[in-house]
């Protein structure tokens, strides 16, 4: 069943088309990703789905009773209000209906036939189980505790920082669980472990979900299809990511397929309009309107093809760069470090060596103290105690506040500062319009200033300026924040090809597992390990350790009742079970007896119709009853005699 219904939806902004005669249907209990370049129309058709844009042409269809809420990528709340009552505003239609749960119930127990109440009780009951909203309790404190917002329950929620803010305003979301779920980039913010929440939650609940993600291993856990906004239109994949690329690269083989059919006509047209003299008459307009037309698409078929072949390629490039690497030089060198920040303990006694050509993914938890390994590596930070011995070398860093970028250059003076026009990328000469082609950038672009543009595309001229610098040393802090797809593909391509060393902060365990040669993970408390498995293995093991240790929990809290219960064991009967240990087997005997004679009456017509039917069934059912409420008391006697 369809819950939104767009048909024949176009959108332009002034003179740029994003959408162009688009359908899209949403059907109950789907999970639809949204995936195409930054720019593309992926947030609009969003928003045009959730009815607040609305579509240049076309029609929107959607039940006015219909439930459909968004994560906004910056959420409002009132200046005096804390987390825990942020979440709780939220839910107050569903507690309500809790209440009148409650008060229905017992009102239908004193009078069971009053229809009226019955149907409220029903429909009351309904809502509560399409929300699973029965244990609202029990889930808020869990939602608290994996999104670590327990801490700041009793904060204003205006004095946390912008990704704890979207954390509540997802908390509040998830719980309330609406009919449409719509959710823009929801695991940025997110470390890998509140990722594997959130995926459990949206599975569980069975959500119906409309996102946009470039965290492709999320979209692979949780789409149930992936739609792509390419061309001003919409291709649909089934399944997950996995499940779109096969399906996009069967797409690629068709069209190259069709295009080469395609090619064949058009020659044979061409001929016929090139010869034919009945080309030139009026009836055959159609005809030669046809071959223009065919003309038209063949220029454009190669195009999209060539695009998706190289996307597909992008995918599947070799994982995790080269192995068996000889003597390398030495970059960092570090004993002993320690690091902590207001009493907080982020790094204690890590020793490690970072060699060229590492490529090193930096994990773990939010506030483990990542990012800060980082400065100290850099020198931005000065360590409680240890050190850290830096060779003779040169680090390109890349952070979230693009320090490298002015908002007053263009982008071809932001790459060309000393005039000229090409740059050197990766031992390649290359013209710069050519060379911001491949990240994706138009030649229009050029004499944009950086202050124009989006955040994700800052992040793309940030790190397309970094991959340019010749240095031997490359440190990124969350790199695909922001970025779509596409550029994250071309992001791994370029750090796959580096040489020199790489250690980045990531939480996007795609990208990790495709770049990283090694972990270092922040356990938390300065906990820091290394681990030379992908991180995927890294967080399965650590999963199944996990398991592991909750079932010797459990086998040790049976073996403790097993002890508690042989030093309470029973050396006697007590008094009570004495008594029914000497009374009892005489008393069953009667009551069979007492049975015998019923059921024998029973079978005799002259006794069972001086005595009645129904006194004597009703006299067998009690006797019957007794017999087995006192054999189970005797044997239970019996049991503890027996295991004196």
């Amino acid at each position: 069943m369809a819950l939104v219904d767009l048909f024949n939806i176009k959108k332009q902004y002034d003179i740029k088309v994003l959408l162009n005669d688009v359908d899209f249907h949403l059907n109950a209990g789907e999970r639809i990703a949204i995936v195409g370049q930054n720019g593309c129309g992926k947030s609009t058709l969003m928003k045009i789905a959730l009815g607040t844009e609305e579509p240049t042409e076309g029609k929107r269809v959607v039940n006015s009773s219909l439930q459909i809420e968004m994560l906004a990528q910056q959420p409002h709340f009132e200046a005096d209000i804390t987390v825990r009552d942020a979440i709780l505003g939220e839910l107050a239609e569903l507690k309500a209906a809790q209440v009148e749960h409650a008060k229905l119930s017992l009102e239908v127990a004193e009078d069971f036939e009053n229809k009226e109440l019955l149907a409220k009780l029903e429909k009351t009951t309904a809502f509560l189980d399409h929300h699973n909203a029965w244990n609202l309790d029990d889930k808020i404190e869990r939602i608290l505790q994996e999104f670590k917002l327990k801490e700041y329950e009793n904060r204003l929620v205006i004095s946390l920082s912008g990704g704890e803010q979207r954390r509540v305003a997802l908390a509040s979301l998830v719980l309330k669980k609406p009919d449409v779920l719509l959710l823009d980039e929801p695991t940025n913010h997110l470390d890998v472990y509140m990722v594997e929440f959130l995926e459990e939650i949206l599975l569980k609940e069975k959500f119906t979900l409309l996102f946009i993600s470039h965290d492709r291993h999320f979209i692979d856990t949780i789409a149930t299809r992936v739609i792509e906004v390419e061309n001003q239109g919409l291709v649909s994949y089934k399944g997950g990511y996995r499940d779109y690329l096969v399906q996009k690269e069967e797409r690629m083989k068709s069209l190259a397929k069709s295009h080469d059919t395609l090619l064949k006509m058009l020659k044979r047209e061409e001929e016929w309009l090139g010869k034919s003299v009945r080309a030139r008459e009026k009836r055959n307009q159609g005809r030669k309107a046809k071959v223009f037309e065919l003309r038209e698409q063949a220029k454009k078929n190669p195009t999209l093809i060539r695009k998706m072949q190289v996307e597909l390629e992008r995918e599947k490039k070799s994982w995790r760069g080269e192995k068996g690497l000889s003597k390398r030089k030495m970059l960092f060198d570090v004993e002993n470090l320690k690091y902590s920040i207001a009493n907080k303990l982020l790094i204690e006694n890590f020793t490690t060596r970072i060699l060229q050509r590492d490529k090193i993914a930096i994990v773990g938890i939010n506030g483990a103290g990542k990012s800060t390994l980082l400065k100290l590596l850099l020198g931005r930070l000065k360590a409680d105690a240890g050190l850290i011995n830096k060779g003779e070398f040169t680090i390109g860093y890349f952070d979230q506040h693009r320090e490298m970028l002015s908002d007053e250059h263009t982008l071809i003076e932001t790459f060309c500062p000393d005039g000229g026009d090409h740059v050197d990328a990766q031992g390649k000469h290359m013209h710069v319009y050519a060379y911001l082609k491949t990240f994706l950038f138009p030649e229009e672009y050029m004499n944009k200033k950086v202050g124009q543009l989006s955040g994700g595309e800052k992040n793309r001229v940030a790190l397309a300026l970094l991959i340019t610098k010749n240095v031997e040393c490359l440190i990124l802090d969350e790199p695909t924040n922001d970025l779509d797809i596409q550029t994250i593909t071309i992001l791994e391509d370029k750090l796959i090809a580096f040489q020199g060393a790489l250690l980045f902060v990531s939480h996007d365990r795609y990208f990790i597992d495709k770049i990283a040669s090694k972990l270092f993970i922040f356990k938390g408390n300065g906990l820091v390990e290394e681990s030379f498995q992908t991180y995927t293995e890294y967080l399965e093991i650590e999963k199944e350790m996990k398991e592991l240790d909750g079932l010797e929990k459990e086998f040790k809290t049976l073996e403790k009742k097993e002890e508690v219960s042989k030093e309470k064991k029973q050396t006697k009967l007590t008094y009570k079970q004495q008594q029914a240990y000497d009374k009892l087997p005489d008393e069953i005997e009667v009551l069979e007896k007492t049975i015998e004679e019923i059921n024998a009456c029973l079978y005799d017509p002259k006794c069972y119709e001086e005595k009645g039917l129904t006194t004597l069934s009703e006299e067998l059912s009690k006797t019957e009853a007794l017999y087995e409420e006192k054999t189970e008391e005797y044997l239970e006697v019996l049991e503890i005699y027996e295991s004196l």
